[in-house]
């Protein structure tokens, strides 16, 4: 498990929602949510607001559907909470997840939305595959959300959301 220091109190992995297929000759980059990545994206960012899941910024993929995600979480929260797009996201390894979560400290509480396979790489050092298998055996899913708080060493799943 990797260790974030200091370590904000919450994260929050939300993987961005499901997304239209690639037209001939756009890039992946630029792929949009579907109608049910829009229906996603709402449903689990209301669900994390009334849960009192409430990130104090939220560092989002320069992708497209990246951002539509993110773009719902700060609607949820009627905008109060700082929202980045960093390009590093979109091809990043979950080093790069890591590196990015632990350089936002102090922040109390921080929201990567991202990719996979690298959401779930990320998730997978911070609690350990076996913590990741329970929590989600078939994989990340489109809009899933991971939240995680520090206690003592080590990081806890304390819920996993789904749209």
């Amino acid at each position: 498990m990797t260790i974030i220091e200091p370590p904000p109190s919450r994260i929050y992995l939300l993987r961005h929602a499901h997304a239209a297929q690639a037209q001939s000759g756009q890039r992946d980059f630029d792929r949009e949510l579907d109608d049910r990545g829009y229906g996603e994206a709402e449903l689990v960012c209301e669900k994390a607001v009334d849960k009192g899941y409430r990130p104090d910024l939220i560092l989002s993929s320069t992708a497209t559907r990246c951002r539509q995600t993110a773009d719902a979480m700060h609607r949820a929260m009627a905008g109060e909470c700082i929202l980045q797009a960093i390009d590093e996201i979109y091809n990043g390894t979950s080093d790069t997840y890591l590196a990015l979560l632990a350089g936002q400290a102090p922040s109390p509480s921080v929201m990567l939305v991202g990719h996979n396979p690298t959401i779930e790489e990320t998730l997978d050092r911070l609690i350990g595959r076996d913590q990741l298998r329970l929590a989600i055996p078939n994989g990340y899913p489109t809009a899933g959300l991971a939240v995680l708080e520090h206690a003592e060493d080590n990081w806890i799943l304390r819920d996993f959301l789904i749209a």
